[in-house]
């Protein structure tokens, strides 16, 4: 049988008008898509979520950094600390820091004869004296030491040991001492020229005043170049350092410390117009360089 053709070279036959679409049934409408949590993203709700999550986000950025940032101190900022610092830490004396310094190098000196029995050492004096090589050579004053059989030397840490006079300057009233044992930590003290030295100067006499001690007593230089004859008449000291922090028996041979802690002189004479000797205000002290040439020492 003949099939019909698809395609004919006659004219088209008018179209048929197309049938009216089908209203779509609810069942077969797609669901709009769903965000989070069941929001649809066209919901104006989660829109804003959004805008708010990032906003925070940004807030927490700009917070951290920030934090991250050191903070710019202002001078303001610099002087409140200081002195709250002062106000709230009691801070050290000069007179302190310049003991402190000081007193690793101070020992005590002690002279002794033996009794008329011959058996027992009897006190002869007592004095003070100051490490200046920590090979443990000390200098005090000779009136200390001179006609002692045994000489005995204590210091700081403690430690007791004899010693030896190893060089004089009589005209200085000096004496040089060997200690026969030292600490391990022996400590020398700092000399300083006394070039600079003027009346008015902070100075520290340091010392074992009638056996008592370490004891410190602050002053102030009074003069310089001064001379001292001793009460017996027997010897006058020149050029010597004088001072008004007081002294008594048993600070001869302590050293005269600056407020930095440094040696300036050998405290050697109190002044007593009287037959007491007891300090009224006038101390002398030989100049450092004078009794640091005693042992051969001019380190200036």
């Amino acid at each position: 049988m003949r099939r019909t053709a698809l395609y004919s070279s006659a004219q088209r036959a008018p179209a048929e008008p197309p049938e009216p679409a089908a209203s779509p049934s609810p069942e077969s409408t797609p669901a709009p898509r769903r965000g989070w949590r069941g929001l649809s993203w066209r919901d104006p709700r989660l829109l804003w979520g959004c805008i708010a999550l990032l906003a925070a986000a940004l807030l927490a950025m700009g917070t951290l950094a920030t934090r991250s940032l050191p903070q710019q101190l202002t001078q303001k900022d610099i002087d409140a600390a200081v002195l709250r610092t002062l106000s709230t830490n009691v801070l050290p004396s000069p007179a302190s820091k310049a003991y402190g310094a000081i007193i690793p190098s101070v020992v005590r000196v002690m002279g002794f004869v033996k009794d008329k029995a011959g058996k027992e050492d009897v006190e002869h004096g007592v004095g003070s004296g100051v490490v200046i090589v920590d090979k443990g050579i000390i200098l005090t004053n000779l009136h200390v030491v001179s006609g002692a059989e045994t000489i005995k030397v204590t210091f700081s840490d403690g430690l007791e040991t004899t010693a030896s006079i190893t060089g004089m300057q009589p005209e200085n009233d000096l004496a040089v001492l060997q200690a026969h044992k030292i600490p391990d930590d022996m400590i020398a003290a700092t000399m300083r020229s006394t070039a600079d030295l003027l009346p008015g100067d902070e100075v520290l006499a340091v010392g074992f005043p009638f056996g008592i001690g370490p004891s410190a007593s602050t002053g102030v230089v009074s003069g310089l170049g001064r001379a001292f004859r001793s009460p017996e008449g027997k010897q006058q000291l020149t050029n010597l350092i004088q001072f008004d922090a007081a002294a008594n028996p048993g600070n001869s041979g302590g050293p005269l410390v600056t407020m930095d802690g440094q040696v300036v002189g050998i405290v050697t004479a109190i002044l007593n117009p009287t037959q007491q000797r007891t300090f009224i205000g006038i101390g002398f002290a030989v100049p450092i360089e004078n009794a640091a040439s005693a042992v051969g020492l001019h380190p200036f």
